[in-house]
């Protein structure tokens, strides 16, 4: 599977004003794939006031994108392999900017949640097919320097997006976002269609679709389990059934990779400790930074009483780090351990983490931007250095292989952090609904789930006899509670990634002692 990295040798030919808008349009399309996940998330209030709609299916707003944004991708790399780069990229952003202007008039919250995931398939292409097309263009520092270039562009929309959505929602309302996103896309497509020239893998083998479907299927189950077993119940037959029926998937998939000629992910891999220590860094950020660009934006607005513009504000202190961080980090790895420089940048996230724990609902703003400054300073360190690291862990001729199993782990870790973490949200608020007194058992179940979402009015409305101030509170109590969580996995995981990166030369000879290791590279 050459996902992104394809053959050197090919990237001096064609004018240099041809590469350059080869990489605009990449860098464009880059910026609008954190826009439609940043986006979104802060429209969730207003799309719930306008849509109306369950919990559940205000949920799939952002996790029908990433769990379809995920799940692909690795599958689109192989039809840009097999295919054309160049046709894959532009179907996939006419896909994206399609279902974007159909997004935006959207009359309904189950049809809202379909587009969606046609969004995120469209990304997925997108990114595939244009990441291998970019890597036909360069060459050597050239290619480098292309390719921090698109980092800096997920970074500019990680870090504005919510501020621009913010604003859009204030002006003009939510339906704006996802026509600003349809214009990005269609600019991309066109100047794309116009400097991209097409090329193949003439190697390249049909889809692995038994993997496919069953991965993501399981993947699909897994996270719908998960966000709706808080309202029927974690032992429900509901959710057992849903739950088992993604790990009996997941082992299906298991035994179909085992099996392949030629699978979509060769699980020998993950015997290597530096390659498993690549896949838990890119699924590390998720639980520390990705989840809270969703999370904190409900608060703010919902819980806090900040409009979308001021909420989007606060979020570029979260973000902000993102633009300069990643760079400095990759000129300190000249001199100091990647494994140190990522393991200390998620430690100072779960410190962040933990500040934050300390800001009840109701303080002044100013006391929100110090700890969300350290932990987008935190996790900006190892952001910068993780596209490398994937690489660096394989020989040169596997590394598409390895950036399109670290691409997916990374979306897909995304969406099933998201799904985790909303679950658990919606447990801990039943629990601290449970002590308000004079709630019933039942009440509280019907109305913690929209506190959990930051629908603070609603679960008045559904709680009459409860004090908002005792709702707010008791939703602090639950935030602060899955905060600890949060910064305990992230302090794990910086501990392992150290433990598994610290000789992470070594695994290019370890890959070559593997029995019968088969890639698509």
């Amino acid at each position: 599977m050459n996902t992104h990295l394809p053959a050197h040798g090919q990237g001096q030919a064609g004018a240099p004003a041809r590469r350059a808008l080869v990489l605009a349009a990449v860098c464009l399309a880059a910026l609008c794939m954190p826009l439609s996940f940043t986006g979104p998330a802060i429209a969730i209030p207003a799309i719930a006031a306008d849509l109306r709609g369950s919990p559940l299916a205000l949920a799939w707003i952002t996790n029908a994108f990433m769990l379809s944004f995920g799940g692909c991708l690795m599958v689109a790399g192989a039809l840009a392999d097999r295919y054309g780069r160049k046709r894959v990229f532009l179907l996939g952003l006419s896909v994206f900017s399609a279902a974007a202007l159909a997004l935006a008039a959207a009359p309904s919250i189950a049809l809202l949640d379909v587009l969606r995931a046609v969004q995120g398939l469209g990304c997925a292409m997108a990114l595939s097919g244009g990441l291998a097309a970019l890597a036909q263009e360069f060459d050597g520092a050239a290619r480098a320097r292309a390719f921090s270039l698109i980092g800096t562009a997920f970074g500019v929309g990680l870090a504005f997006g919510p501020f621009l959505a913010g604003a859009l929602i204030a002006r003009t309302g939510w339906r704006a976002i996802f026509l600003v996103a349809a214009g990005a896309g269609l600019a991309a497509l066109l100047t794309a269609a116009r400097a991209m020239r097409e090329s193949r893998d003439p190697q390249a083998q049909g889809v692995d679709w038994p993997g496919a479907l069953t991965f993501t299927g399981a993947l699909a189950l897994f996270t719908y389990g998960l966000l709706q077993a808080p309202d029927t119940g974690w032992s429900s037959t509901h959710s057992l059934a849903l739950l088992g029926g993604a790990a009996l998937l997941l082992a299906i998939f298991i035994g179909v990779e085992r099996r392949a000629a030629r699978p979509m992910l060769d699980l020998s891999l993950f015997r290597l400790p530096a390659f498993a220590g690549v896949q838990l860094l890119a699924a590390a950020p998720a639980f520390s930074f990705v989840v809270l660009l969703v999370l904190l934006p409900a608060r703010f607005i919902g819980i806090e009483g900040y409009s979308a513009f001021d909420a989007g504000r606060m979020m570029i202190a979260l973000s902000a780090p993102m633009l300069v961080l990643p760079m400095l980090a990759g000129w300190a790895a000249q001199r100091i351990a990647a494994a140190h420089i990522c393991a200390s940048g998620l430690l100072l996230a779960a410190g962040g983490l933990l500040w934050l724990s300390t800001c009840a609902p109701g303080q002044p703003p100013a006391t929100l931007l110090g700890p969300l400054l350290l932990i987008g300073c935190g996790i900006s360190l190892p952001w910068g250095l993780m596209d490398g690291l994937a690489i660096s862990v394989v020989p040169v001729e596997r590394a598409g292989m390895a950036a399109g199993i670290f691409n997916t782990t990374r979306v897909a870790g995304e969406g099933l952090a998201l799904a985790i973490v909303s679950a658990l949200l919606g447990t801990l608020t039943l629990a601290a609904l449970g002590k308000v007194t004079g709630l019933a058992p039942d009440q509280a179940a019907l109305a913690a789930p929209f506190l959990a979402l930051g629908e603070l009015r609603h679960a008045g409305t559904l709680l009459p006899q409860a004090a908002i101030a005792e709702l707010a509170q008791a939703y602090g109590t639950a935030f602060r509670h899955l905060l600890y969580v949060l910064a305990s996995i992230t302090s794990a995981s910086a501990l392992l990634i150290l433990a598994f990166l610290r000789h992470p030369a070594g695994a290019t000879a370890d890959i070559e002692s593997l029995p019968a290791c088969k890639v698509r590279s």
